[in-house]
């Protein structure tokens, strides 16, 4: 098998437009196509960033929480890269995001910096 890239990832929200706010507002992604489905109750709305298909952004009455902390077995977080990461938390700051204080990465010397969607999902910031 040979993948050409990651498609998609798939986000259950608790409240759509909250989660529809930020995924937009805060993180910049746009909408390719936003569909109400009646018979379930739900959107499924298809979000890009920077032209390219990236995010499903669901939404289901009453969706069960999923666990962030303690960390445990699954998808962990979602990383997206920017060119200047001290631009990317001054930008979050004004828009009344909390986040984590910087790092760097051990392995790499990359600085990063996590926060989280208002369902408590992991996003970090990594610097190019």
């Amino acid at each position: 098998m040979k993948l050409n890239k990651v498609h998609h990832i798939a986000v259950i929200c608790s409240d759509y437009e909250k989660s529809l706010s930020f995924y937009t507002d805060v993180l910049g992604l746009e909408i390719m196509a936003e569909n109400y489905r009646p018979e379930r109750n739900s959107y499924k709305t298809d979000l890009c960033l920077n032209g390219d298909y990236t995010i499903e952004l669901f939404s289901f009455p009453n969706p069960p929480t999923r666990l962030s902390y303690p960390e445990a077995a699954g998808l962990r977080h979602l990383a997206f890269e920017v060119y200047n990461l001290d631009d990317a938390v001054s930008d979050l700051e004004q828009k009344g995001v909390v986040h984590q204080q910087i790092r760097v990465d051990e392995y790499t010397g990359k600085r990063f910096v996590f926060f989280q969607d208002p369902d408590g999902l992991p996003i970090e910031l990594y610097e190019r």
